[in-house]
């Protein structure tokens, strides 16, 4: 990987795409190439005039343009967040099936420019968009990343922090399984500072109490649909997201995120992609955070993680 250049290269200008693209020119730093790839390539052209246009009052220089797909060939990173929308009547796995003609359109040109360095997926449902990346690209699973649950752990230490009355920061847990309805939080690893929440719990001199942390997860797991129904997508917390993890990876961090990457044993499970924490450096997914997991929680798990399979079975690549 060309560190020095740090060039990432995005596919689809959409709002996900595009509010990845003004969160790394406000955020400065990151990378000092960007290109925008489009099948409308006129938008993609507008968008980068738009970004270049700020760029004076960005913190830092970047080059930003449209480009196409053999400008991936000496990239660090190509961030993927193209897609089509769900019709009405439409399936999830008649979805799925779009989607992933959509990618075998992007990732072959992709692969054959002679790129070689890491793919983040962005695309819903992102843990099987990311294992058709992979399936697609056979690029080795460390280098092909999700964007997972990364966002649902934001949103999760959000919450927390403000029930807690203390810097989100400070807060350490973690949103695991499918970016999905069957995601969850492991309740017995979630840390206030170095002292575990379910011992404040169980300390009658305060009153918080387990219900709130099962109405948090609640509120976690929905946040997508309330936001959808306010104003029709989400794009903000995700193009956020990309840029944390982004930023882990140009700037070999080794941070620990979490993001959907193939298990290879961890969780007693293999093969499939699913959101876990990782730690993240400049090669992609250095090693996967096994978590300690309760009886409980890893049945949880196995039901997240087979609903995964499930849905990936039913493709035809």
């Amino acid at each position: 990987m060309n560190t020095d250049k740090r060039k990432v290269v995005l596919i689809g200008t959409g709002m996900v795409g595009m509010s990845f693209a003004y969160a790394v020119v406000n955020q400065g730093g990151i990378c000092n190439e960007l290109v925008l790839i489009d099948v409308n390539k006129e938008r993609a052209n507008g968008e980068a005039m738009d970004l270049n246009h700020g760029l004076a009052f960005a913190k830092s220089n970047m080059r930003i343009y449209a480009g196409e797909y053999k400008d991936c060939k000496d990239a660090d990173i190509v961030v993927i967040a193209a897609g089509v929308a769900q019709k009405d009547g439409e399936t999830r796995l008649d979805l799925l099936q779009r989607n992933t003609e959509v990618f075998r359109s992007i990732i072959s040109p992709v692969v054959k420019s002679g790129f070689d360095g890491i793919f983040l997926v962005a695309t819903n449902p992102v843990d099987i968009m990311t294992r058709v990346t992979y399936e697609l690209s056979r690029f080795g699973a460390s280098r092909v990343i999700g964007t997972g649950t990364s966002l649902d752990t934001a949103r999760l230490r959000y919450l927390l922090g403000d029930y807690f009355t203390v810097d989100p920061k400070n807060i350490h847990a973690y949103v695991i399984g499918e970016h999905g309805d069957s995601e969850f939080v492991p309740l017995s690893q979630v840390m206030l500072a170095t002292k575990s929440v379910t011992e404040i719990l169980e300390d009658d001199k305060n009153d918080y109490k387990i219900e709130d942390m099962e109405s948090i997860e609640e509120q976690v797991r929905t946040s997508a649909y309330k936001i959808i129904s306010a104003k029709r997508a989400t794009y903000y917390g995700i193009g956020m997201a990309i840029t944390r993890i982004v930023k882990a990876i140009l700037g070999d961090e080794n941070s620990v995120l979490t993001v959907s990457a193939k298990l290879c044993g961890e969780y007693e499970s293999k093969n499939v992609f699913i959101g876990v924490p990782c730690i993240i450096g400049r090669n992609g997914v250095k090693e996967i955070v096994e978590l300690s997991l309760t009886d409980s929680e890893k049945e949880k798990f196995q039901n997240s993680r087979q609903v995964l399979e499930d849905s990936f079975n039913g493709l035809e690549l």
